[in-house]
């Protein structure tokens, strides 16, 4: 059975490690300001150190609250592409008390605004959530929780939505005060973007 969304957000308060859908792959989802939480979810992937979760949020009204220096450029991409595929790098506020995984040394936080309807829902009653793939680096995404093994462990809560749909990787932007970059072309193609940020360049590792 589909648990409610006050059942997730209660593990979530509780201080679980839910697994939940997004678009194509379960995710995990902790408090993004839970440092025990992070360091858990971390943990629980093998994440060398240094690796930061991503951060969701339920609308764009909440990215000011995370990020600094949110350029029209930035306006623009989330209002044609909010919610939906689109991750952007961005400067966090300094004042914030979270710890991503490095510590706050980078200086960037990956925030996007998830399309899928259940995360949505929890989002908006949780605030942001620290984010990161069910499935480690490299790997395809999970798309049932049959292969969820590490489910077991006790410190995970799991919403069960069955086999979910393959499909595209989120398109991955950096924007910093001279530049923006798209470092992955997943969903949203470069020119697509190019639409809303005419000088958008690609890295040269970005793929397809």
């Amino acid at each position: 059975m589909e648990p409610s969304v006050d059942q997730a957000l209660e593990w979530i308060r509780s201080g679980f490690i839910v697994v939940a859908p997004l678009e194509h792959g379960y995710v995990y989802l902790v408090d993004a300001f839970s440092h025990d939480g992070v360091r858990a979810m971390h943990a629980l992937r093998g994440d060398a150190l240094g690796i930061t979760a991503q951060v969701l949020v339920g609308s764009t009204d909440t990215l000011a609250g995370i990020a600094r220096d949110i350029s029209s450029e930035v306006h623009a991409m989330m209002k044609a592409f909010w919610p939906g595929l689109l991750t952007l790098n961005l400067r966090p506020q300094r004042w914030l008390s979270w710890d991503l995984g490095d510590d706050k040394e980078l200086d960037i936080v990956s925030v996007r605004v998830p399309s899928e309807d259940f995360v949505l829902a929890l989002l908006a009653k949780s605030g942001p959530l620290a984010c990161a793939s069910v499935a480690r680096a490299g790997a395809p995404p999970i798309l049932t929780t049959v292969d969820l093994i590490s489910s077991k462990n006790e410190l995970v809560r799991v919403c069960d939505f069955g086999e979910l749909t393959a499909g595209p990787l989120t398109s991955v932007v950096s924007v910093n005060e001279t530049e923006t970059t798209l470092l992955r072309e997943g969903a949203i193609t470069l020119e697509e973007l190019s639409a809303y940020v005419p000088g958008i360049s690609r890295l040269n590792s970005a793929n397809s």
